[in-house]
């Protein structure tokens, strides 16, 4: 008899993930995501520049801004609940919809509105998913939930793999619409409402942090930012200029999603032997590893380690920062991380838009990548700051307005 509730409960857990996950593939893995592989796609059959698809991803980002921003000011939890909802249905929309036109303007209006329907699956989602984890006094982390990411880069990448040789573009951006549909139905139907938190009962680490603190990992996650977008924007155009890669851009970015997938598992057991920060730190120099590798080799196998190295780490920095700041504010995880997520959205709108035009005055990406690996190091140098704040935490004064 006893077997019955445990079991319940144990599914009633594996629904709501899924249901984060599924946020995530479809949100960011497709709505999001898609548009690295399609790049190169448009590029040679839209007539795509490559300022043109700096800037189509500036104002993706701009609306992840957005979106960031009115989940940051947002208190009520019925209400981001409905903005999540919202989002999912914006994602399908927004996808499909590319697909429809070949105006540049049109196209920027639908890349900024996918961009805010992709806090549904990375802010809302995330912080429903950790609402619901403490609130049933499980542990507060969220690597599985992040494996989404990975799955919706694959899931992306196989698909417009599938789709090149049969598809034009815009056959293909409506196709991946309508595959969405697939994740929309579980991310709806399995994500419980949130409930108010009794902090007092929850068994999460709560305690003040410094100004400082806080400041400090703000301007971390702008670095790991500023890297990350560069690489997610053009990856996949930086390797198909190498000629046995000319054409299989999708399944460049598949190495990307699979190096991905089990990544948020081993950065979360990482910082469980030593520290989130630690581990922050060590994501931060393999990602600076995967910057620089294009840049002092054409080789086939050293580019396809800077994928890998890539799709392992930038994952494993958003669900570490994220879980770190969730765990402050349980009562209202979705609210905090998108006040720190706003420093991440600046350096997402003015990176693409940069290394555009470094790639359109020089015709190469190298200039953009060395620029990641130099504000990447300064990231890393924030987080080594950080991390010698951590044994004054206890003694400071908490930072108020995020709860």
């Amino acid at each position: 008899m006893s077997l019955i509730p445990i079991s319940a409960h144990h599914i009633e857990k594996y629904k709501v993930i899924s249901a984060g996950i599924c946020a995530l593939i479809l949100s960011v893995g497709l709505a999001r995501f898609a548009y690295t592989p399609m790049l190169p796609i448009m590029r040679d059959e839209a007539g795509l520049s490559d300022l043109a698809a700096g800037w189509l991803a500036t104002f993706n980002y701009a609306g992840y801004m957005l979106g960031a921003l009115i989940a940051a000011t947002m208190k009520d939890l019925s209400r981001k609940f409905l903005l999540y909802r919202f989002g999912l249905v914006v994602a399908v929309i927004s996808t499909l919809a590319m697909g429809l036109t070949d105006n540049m303007w049109l196209w920027s209006g639908l890349r900024f509105i996918s961009g805010v329907s992709s806090t549904a699956g990375l802010l809302l989602a995330s912080g429903l998913v950790l609402n619901w984890l403490i609130r049933e006094k499980h542990r507060p982390e969220l690597g599985v939930h992040f494996t989404g990411i990975g799955l919706g880069i694959v899931a992306s990448g196989l698909v417009i793999a599938a789709m090149t040789q049969q598809f034009a573009w815009d056959m293909q951006w409506i196709l991946l619409g309508v595959f969405g549909l697939l994740f929309f139905i579980p991310a709806w139907y399995w994500m419980p409402a949130p409930k108010p938190l009794d902090i007092s009962s929850t068994q999460h680490e709560q305690r003040p942090m410094s100004r400082q603190w806080l400041v400090l990992l703000i301007l971390a996650y702008f670095c790991a930012g500023f890297g990350y977008v560069i690489s997610a924007t053009f990856i996949v155009a930086i390797l198909e200029k190498l000629p046995i890669l000319s054409g299989h851009g999708g399944m460049v970015w598949v190495i990307v999603g699979l190096a991905a997938v089990p990544s948020s598992f081993l950065w979360d057991k990482i910082a469980g032997t030593t520290s989130k920060v630690t581990a922050l730190l060590l994501a931060y120099a393999l990602q600076t590893v995967s910057f620089i590798l294009p840049v002092i080799s054409d080789s086939v196998m050293v580019n396809i380690l800077s994928a890998i190295l890539y799709g392992g780490t930038f994952v494993g920095i958003v669900s570490l920062t994220l879980s770190l700041i969730g765990q402050y504010f349980p009562e209202n995880p979705a609210k905090a991380m998108a006040r720190l997520t706003l420093s991440y959205g600046v350096a997402q709108i003015t990176a693409p838009v940069m290394a555009g035009y470094i790639a359109e005055t020089t015709g190469s990406y190298h200039g953009a990548l060395v620029a990641a690996t130099i504000v990447t190091i300064l990231g890393m140098v924030l987080l080594l700051r950080l991390k010698g704040q951590n044994s004054h935490v206890l003694q400071t004064t908490p930072v108020a307005g995020c709860s």
